[in-house]
């Protein structure tokens, strides 16, 4: 098989040797070595097409009365009914904890950051010239975040033994 430079030459031997490597591979190609193109799209092989009257589908058995998964109730019951088993038990959880109380650092980090922007995005509102607020700004900005980062907790918390592992 010789290759051109957009594809095979002979496009019609290169199909049927395709063609022929899948029926020797054993899949269900029609054997007269016809296959579904565009000018034969709309028409099916004689093998193919479905009989004028369907069978009728095998009749299919009820299931067993006890109920869906030995529970006895209906799946229909366990599915769709809002309160399948009658219980009245809910969970209700408890109470989150308070929101711990924003310390001093907090409040510094928030006012550079604050400081920082302002700098940064309005210069003029607060009397200092571009020149000097752009540095000032930055600089503001990245001790914020510095401070930030320095504030994450790193390692176990407080009380944990650590040579326990993972613990719930």
């Amino acid at each position: 098989m010789s290759r051109g430079k957009d594809g095979p030459e002979d496009v019609d031997a290169t199909f049927a040797e395709i063609v022929a490597d899948l029926r020797a591979a054993g899949f269900g190609l029609p054997e007269d070595g016809t296959a579904h193109t565009a000018d034969t799209a709309g028409a099916e092989p004689e093998s193919r097409r479905t009989p004028e009257r369907p069978a009728e589908p095998p009749a299919v058995e009820a299931p067993p009365e006890p109920g869906w998964r030995s529970g006895g109730t209906s799946w229909d019951t366990t599915m769709f009914s809002d309160d399948p088993a009658g219980d009245d038990e809910h969970y209700v959880p408890p109470e989150p904890p308070p929101l711990p109380r924003p310390k001093m650092g907090a409040f510094l980090i928030l006012l550079l950051f604050l400081a920082g922007l302002c700098l940064l995005i309005l210069p003029g509102a607060i009397g200092v010239g571009q020149t000097v607020a752009t540095p000032l700004g930055i600089l503001a900005l990245a001790t914020a975040i510095a401070l930030l980062l320095l504030r994450v907790r790193q390692g176990p918390p407080p009380g944990a033994d650590p040579s326990n592992g993972a613990q719930v």
